[in-house]
């Protein structure tokens, strides 16, 4: 069983990150009970849908955006409106993605009231020149600060960082992962820098004012990544988060195991069982417009489409092959009537892309630098 899960998206940022291609949008004035109104009513809307047999909440995450720009009267409200509307699992998990520069000691422990039990801290880079190139509004003294002040308050923090900038050499990446190992979080989420399509960065880097690193040493910097992660005893369980044994992020679980998940708020996207069959849900990005749809039908989708079992099947595969546990393809095939040809399996398992113990597909580490090669293989 995956479970079912609840996103609610907070789509305003004090700044909009170069690198960002996220629903995130900068406004002077925020009318922070009005928003969250309407994603209350937003989530009663679904549970409509649902009916009387209802799932359990097992996580809940707020993302963005940056959420800590809310109070924690905001959160305990929707938190308050998610009890009302849906069981809860006993040990439910609630996430909260925090900046360092929206992150003060009265405002954590709001949260830690209203119900947050996890947050994700978006510190990015250690370094003071790196952490101004990537647009951030904190510096690596306030970082620090803000990384404190969240083990202080809870039970279980993550820490985000982006790898393969400019100029980053294997060796400085190997330091700095050390130094962010060495504040002994339960949880790292740790990416590689991509240019995306429609952001600050997409331009510059077409007009060549800046170089990321090339195919050979962004696969040397991923490869130190799983190395020294594994050797600090938070071993990678999904290509870009490391986690202690037990201390993996459940909420993302849920994604990648292809669980149900309703997603509340402008552009958030969701995954719901419905009467035997799987939706897809998709709402308005554009918040202003959201709040109107909310206002005038209760709901802010754009989309609403009954996914079809051959192309939900293709989903589940490339959501699930991204952890390294892999796919049980017994149960695959069971769920959805069909699984990856043997055939194809085989040549991957030759080339030594992918492990096959006759139960889990797995992809294998050197399979992992090619992962989308090796999931569009597969789906074929």
């Amino acid at each position: 069983m995956t479970g079912f899960g609840l996103y609610i998206h907070w789509p305003f940022c004090a700044a909009k990150c170069p690198y960002c291609d996220f629903n995130s949008h900068v406004r002077p004035v925020i009318d922070e009970t009005g928003w969250c109104d309407a994603i209350r009513t937003e989530m009663a809307h679904v549970a409509a849908l649902q009916g009387d047999a209802r799932p359990v909440v097992e996580t809940i995450f707020f993302g963005g955006g940056t959420p800590s720009l809310t109070h924690g009267v905001s959160i305990a409200k929707i938190l308050e409106q998610a009890r009302r509307l849906w069981p809860w699992a006993n040990d439910v998990e609630i996430t909260l993605e925090a900046n360092p520069a929206s992150a003060d000691a009265s405002r954590f422990a709001d949260y830690r009231a209203a119900g947050i039990n996890r947050i994700s801290l978006g510190i990015q880079a250690l370094n003071d020149a790196d952490l101004k190139f990537l647009g951030r509004l904190h510096n690596l003294a306030e970082a620090k600060a803000a990384l404190a002040l969240a083990q202080k308050t809870f039970d279980r923090v993550s820490l985000d960082l982006i790898y393969a900038r400019p100029n980053q050499s294997v060796a400085a990446w190997k330091n700095e992962l050390a130094e962010a190992l060495a504040f002994d979080t339960s949880h790292l989420s740790l990416y590689q820098l991509t240019i995306e399509e429609k952001t600050r960065f997409a331009t510059l880097y077409r007009e060549g004012k800046f170089a990321i690193p090339d195919e050979d040493l962004a696969a040397a910097l991923y490869e130190a990544t799983q190395e020294i992660t594994a050797a600090a005893g938070l071993p990678a369980y999904e290509v870009s988060n490391h986690a202690r044994p037990g201390e993996e992020a459940r909420h993302n679980l849920l994604y990648w195991r292809y669980g149900a998940y309703a997603g509340f708020g402008p552009g958030a996207h969701g995954r719901l069982e419905l009467g035997g069959k799987r939706f897809a849900s998709a709402c308005e990005r554009v918040p202003e417009r959201w709040r109107e749809r909310v206002a005038r039908d209760g709901h802010g989708f754009v989309e609403w489409n009954e996914i079809a079992p051959a192309d939900a099947a293709r989903e589940h595969l490339l959501m699930n092959l991204r952890l390294v546990e892999g796919l049980d393809l017994g149960d695959y095939e069971k769920r959805w009537g069909t699984a990856p040809s043997p055939a194809r399996i085989a040549d991957l398992t030759s080339s030594g892309l992918v492990a096959f113990d006759g139960t889990r597909l797995r992809v294998t580490p050197a399979g992992m630098l090619v992962l989308n090669a090796v999931i569009a293989a597969l789906i074929d």
